[in-house]
Order: structure tokens, then C-alpha cells, then sequence
């Protein structure tokens, strides 16, 4: 069969020459193959037709005759390499199953954007937004699922790491090197994760008969989403003379910078001082040395959220919606902590400002 390259080949008439149903053909060309269980061979013999014949498939066409848009708004605090790209990469997993596009907004946390994408999602006719790391105060006419918000509201739905889960792994972990003198890195105050990590982190080293020293703890500062506010802190953290054998970050790329700063002080890690991330991103592996850090599933959690949005969607969740979907961290040992021998005194240094 030759058409001509005027007139595009209709989904009928592809179907047709594949000897298939309509339907399972635009499930394939419209990347929810998986979600059906189409067998590789087959989506592979649609698409290469589909190439061949010239067949693109009319999302517009679609939304025009089921009133609908397949459209999700996400809206994230930055985009960068780390926390947000690993949940988008599983809010993507779930969408392209089902033939959801989506498109992301990062507001980098002025009060301006924060008030306004919201707005400007719902006049683009999006069937939900998820929101990442990023509080939403205003009522929306559409679904709403929050990864890591902490604010309990009515209809929203939370995906939520356990923070006391995370704090007894790592503070455990630590302890059982011998650490006593933990110094520890709070997340900067716009973050949504900040206060229940820290709460937890408290309540678990009382549990523990650790003691927390207000003089090792240290607050990020500004919205730089890479390692220059960890490094600034675990300086001035240094110029406190204050020993401690052990720093708990706030994050993975917090560690990262406070290894730089030790480093630049002249101090070995683990040697000399033991270091703990959070999130294990990518670059935590590769980092030099290897970071020791509490897992979170960012891409299950990014999964979680697409799956539930698109359950609330479809009227598919029970209602009373569940306020929370709670998932479960895992220590990951690496090479940036150590057992504490007699020779590694607490760490403390003058570094120059």
C-alpha cells in the first residue's frame, strides 16, 4: 500500500495494514504499550510501520473529541542534577505508561512564581499538578498530589519519606563507629523536608543518648541547589574550634561540600572526620570519597505521585482520600565513614574567612 506524502496515513488504515485492532495500536504510538502488556515484538512491528507509512499519532485530534488534555503540570524548586531530576525521571515512568505529557516549571522558591504557575497551569487546561518540595497554598479546581509537602489539606495527598526511620539509620550507624561529637547541617528554611528531618533527628538522639550540641549545628543558607552552602557552613563550623568526629548533611550535595571544606582544612575523611549524606543522587557514588547516606526512593516517590495523581483523576482512590503515602529510606554504606580510632581526634580547625 503507497500513500501519498500529502495525505498522512490515518490510524485506521494503519491498523489495517498491520492486521491489528485500533486500539492496540494507539496504545502503542502513544507510549502506553507497557502499561497494557503488549509484547515487544509487536510494539516493535507497530512503530516501524508507523515510521515507514508516516503515521504520527493526533493528541489533539484525541483531546478535541474526549474533552480531555492527557496534560499534568509538575512544579519543582529548581532543576538540577540530584533531588528533582530523580523523582521527575519516576513521575515520567508512570505518565508515558498511560500517554500523559507533562511539562515542568521551577519557581527557585520567589513567592511571584509560587502565586502565579499554579494560575498559569489551570489556563493550559492541565488534569493535575504535582507539586515537589514546594508548598501550595491556594485552592485548586483540579488534583493535587504533594512529594515531600508536609502540610496536611484537604484532597491533597502527600508522598512522604519516614524521617524517624531515616534519623535512627544514620544515627545508629554512626554511633556504632563510636562518633559521639556529631556535628549536623539543617536544610535551608524554604525546604518542606527542613523541620520533620530535623524533628526527627532530635527525638531519635535523645532515643539514643546521643547528645546534640547547638554550637555543631549549622543552618544552609540562600537557594544555590550545589555543594557552596554546605562548604560555607562546614567552614564556619571549623572557626568554632569545636571538635566533632562526624557530620550529618542535609543532603548529599550539602556532604559534598562539607568534604571540600575539610579537605581545604587539611582533614582526611574518613580519617579524620566521618561524613553522612542524604538522598544517595547519583553523584554520591562517584563522589571521591564514596558518600555513606541515607537512601531516598526519589524515583519510586516521583512514581508514587503520577500513579496516585492519575488514580485521582479517574475517580479510581477511595475516598477519604488518604492524607499520606509514606515510603522507607536504606543506609547505604560507602567509603566517606569510618570506625573512630584513638588516633583521629575530634576534628576542629582555624580556616582563614
Amino acid at each position: 500500500m503507497t500513500k501519498s506524502p500529502l495525505k498522512p496515513i490515518t490510524l485506521k488504515e494503519l491498523a489495517a495494514i498491520l492486521e491489528l485492532s485500533q486500539s492496540t495500536v494507539s496504545r502503542i504510538v502513544n507510549g502506553a504499550a507497557a502499561a497494557h502488556r503488549i509484547a515487544q515484538e509487536t510494539q516493535e512491528r507497530v512503530l516501524h510501520a508507523a515510521a515507514l507509512y508516516g503515521y504520527t499519532a493526533n493528541t489533539v485530534a484525541r483531546s478535541l473529541r474526549q474533552k480531555r488534555t492527557y496534560t499534568i503540570g509538575v512544579i519543582v524548586p529548581e532543576i538540577s542534577e540530584g533531588y528533582s531530576t530523580a523523582v521527575l525521571s519516576g513521575i515520567e515512568d508512570e505518565l508515558l505508561k498511560d500517554g500523559f505529557f507533562y511539562f515542568v516549571v521551577s519557581h527557585r522558591h520567589r513567592a511571584d512564581l509560587l502565586e502565579g504557575y499554579p494560575r498559569m497551569m489551570l489556563a493550559r487546561s492541565v488534569e493535575g499538578i504535582i507539586a515537589v518540595d514546594t508548598p501550595l497554598e491556594q485552592e485548586l479546581a483540579v488534583p493535587l498530589v504533594s512529594v515531600s509537602g508536609h502540610r496536611r489539606r484537604s484532597g491533597v495527598i502527600n508522598i512522604e519519606l519516614h524521617h524517624e526511620q531515616a534519623a535512627h539509620l544514620a544515627l545508629e550507624h554512626l554511633q556504632s563507629l563510636g562518633h559521639t561529637h556529631i556535628a549536623f547541617i539543617k536544610g535551608q528554611e524554604f525546604s518542606s523536608d527542613t523541620n520533620q528531618r530535623w524533628q526527627a533527628i532530635v527525638d531519635v538522639a535523645k532515643t539514643l543518648g546521643i547528645e546534640v550540641d547547638s554550637q555543631l549545628v549549622v543552618q544552609l543558607q540562600g537557594p544555590e541547589p550545589g555543594p557552596g552552602p554546605g562548604l560555607e557552613v562546614t567552614r564556619e563550623l571549623l572557626k568554632t574550634g569545636l571538635p566533632f568526629t562526624a557530620i550529618f548533611a542535609f543532603n548529599d550535595v550539602t556532604a559534598i561540600g562539607a568534604i571540600l571544606a575539610l579537605r581545604e582544612a587539611g582533614l582526611k575523611v574518613p580519617r579524620d572526620v566521618s561524613v553522612l549524606g542524604f538522598d544517595d543522587v547519583l553523584i554520591a557514588s562517584t563522589n571521591n570519597p564514596a558518600l555513606t547516606t541515607i537512601h531516598q526512593p526519589l524515583r519510586a516517590m516521583g512514581q508514587a505521585a503520577a500513579t496516585t495523581l492519575l488514580g485521582l483523576i479517574r475517580n479510581e482512590v477511595p475516598k477519604p482520600h488518604p492524607p499520606v503515602i509514606t515510603v522507607y529510606p536504606k543506609l547505604v554504606v560507602r567509603d566517606s565513614t569510618a570506625l573512630m580510632t584513638p588516633r583521629a581526634a575530634p576534628a576542629s580547625a582555624d580556616v582563614e574567612g
